[in-house]
């Protein structure tokens, strides 16, 4: 995605949203190349400017696409002035214990990033290890639960998601 679809992705978001601002507004993948990524973030940019998003943001970056983006930053404060590049507020990565991504949480915690984990349970697919199961038994609470804890622990904002109404009780549980 790149300069012209992130605008019209962003208009579009206000008309089927009819709201005044966006809090969160993040790059979904880094596909496209330098140029796109670049593009989409001046968009991002412009928006946050205009007062129509409060915080930007990047999904599934590696380290390599965030120190671009970070030298992209740099160099529209170095045309532009001090702030006008914008700030990566948050970047949102699946994280849990069995991707832990330490390259990827090292370089945003070093720059007060805010690290969203989504996928924080995995799915549910890993509720049977061993190590998991020792923790369930030990502490009395649910996997879900331990795997929440340990992404709030690692500093980490978690989205846990159900699209099942039979998950609803476990939602409220955690």
């Amino acid at each position: 995605m790149g300069y012209e679809q992130a605008k019209a992705s962003i208009a579009s978001s206000f008309k089927q949203t009819e709201l005044e601002y966006i809090d969160l507004y993040l790059i979904h993948a880094p596909y496209g190349g330098p140029t796109a990524r670049t593009g989409a973030w001046r968009a991002l940019v412009e928006a946050q400017q205009a007062g129509l998003i409060r915080s930007i943001g990047v999904s599934n970056y590696g380290v390599h696409h965030l120190n671009e983006l970070e030298a992209y930053i740099q160099k529209l404060e170095a045309q532009h002035g001090k702030g006008k590049g914008g700030e990566i507020s948050v970047g949102q990565w699946e994280l849990h214990p069995w991707l832990a991504r330490p390259d990827i949480v090292d370089w945003c915690q070093q720059r007060g990033v805010v690290c969203e984990a989504y996928c924080p349970i995995i799915r549910g697919q890993r509720f049977g290890e061993e190590r998991l199961r020792k923790i369930v038994e030990r502490t009395g609470k649910t996997p879900a639960q331990v795997l929440l804890r340990w992404s709030l622990q690692k500093g980490f904002v978690p989205l846990p998601k159900s699209v099942t109404p039979c998950w609803a009780g476990a939602i409220s549980t955690n």
